[in-house]
């Protein structure tokens, strides 16, 4: 009976949290980036194929691009301006904390979108990977903060087609559910506003897309 018990409350946290997770045989891979199809969305060289939107500061450097606030602790987004429908992305990056960044996808408007979060949030508590979607708030959380690397590089992975979505933070499956809020949009970044995050620094090494 105490069996019983114990997987049904671990059914009813997954569609939440990766605390509670499938067993790892049961985890589905995350994607892999070296099949064909894949194609750089950042050139590494300038900012063509994206445009900004707010105040936030946005430039290539070193061959990465870089996202810090405006004067002022000035928030603002960066966007690709082409539109993508089903397709899987990899963003390789680092930040430098306290921040609240992340990946933006299916784009289409500050209330039809959804964002593979890049943060540390107390109330309730999850940390990079969690599935972010305006009005609705967290569609699944992370909660495992040892998943991220604080101080190095990390991958974030989005698999978007129809109206299923998954996300993995270094090979680890952190997100999978099903919502139909947006079905296509525009990729990109967010720099949040405030003093508390006026450190924050958002540094994309790579990004590669396949569209579906």
């Amino acid at each position: 009976m105490l069996g019983r018990f114990l997987i049904a409350g671990c059914t009813g946290v997954l569609m939440l949290s990766v605390g509670c997770r499938k067993a790892a045989e049961e985890q589905e891979a995350a994607p892999d980036t070296t099949e064909a199809g894949f194609v750089q969305i950042f050139n590494g060289k300038d900012l063509s194929g994206w445009e900004t939107s707010g105040e936030a500061k946005w430039v290539v450097e070193n061959g990465t691009l870089v996202g810090t606030q405006g004067d002022d602790n000035a928030p603002g987004d960066l966007f690709t301006t082409d539109t993508y429908k089903d397709f899987v992305v990899s963003v390789t990056y680092r930040v430098e904390w306290p921040c609240n960044t992340g990946v933006w996808f299916r784009y289409q408007s500050p209330q039809i979108a959804y964002q593979a979060d890049i943060l540390e949030y107390k109330e309730p508590e999850c940390y990079s990977g969690t599935l972010y979607c305006p009005g609705k708030m967290f569609l699944a959380m992370n909660t495992d903060k040892t998943l991220v690397d604080r101080e190095g590089w990390n991958t974030i992975k989005v698999r978007a087609e129809g109206d299923h979505i998954q996300i993995w933070l270094n090979d680890r499956q952190v997100a999978d559910v099903h919502d139909d809020t947006s079905d296509s949009g525009k990729i990109g970044f967010q720099v949040h506003p405030g003093d508390v995050f006026g450190p924050m620094k958002i540094v994309v090494r790579e990004m590669l897309l396949k569209s579906l």
